[in-house]
């Protein structure tokens, strides 16, 4: 199926969830934020949120500092 990532047009296998999509990207889970659809979707449901045809996603970097 065709998503958008910040974006850019990628084909993933159905049933895809976020976490399986930052691992192929190989995003550590744990600095990014994912907002699907204009959503927020929290870390908790990575896991079990499966991707759709034509979802719509902005995966953020997150950075600390001082």
């Amino acid at each position: 199926m065709n998503i958008l990532v910040n974006g850019v047009p990628r084909e993933v296998a159905d049933g895809t969830t976020i976490a399986a999509l930052l691992a192929q990207l190989e995003m550590p889970a744990r600095q990014v934020a994912v907002e699907v659809n204009l959503e927020l979707v929290p870390r908790a449901e990575h896991q079990r949120h499966a991707l759709c045809e034509a979802d719509r996603l902005e995966i953020v970097t997150l950075v600390g500092g001082g």
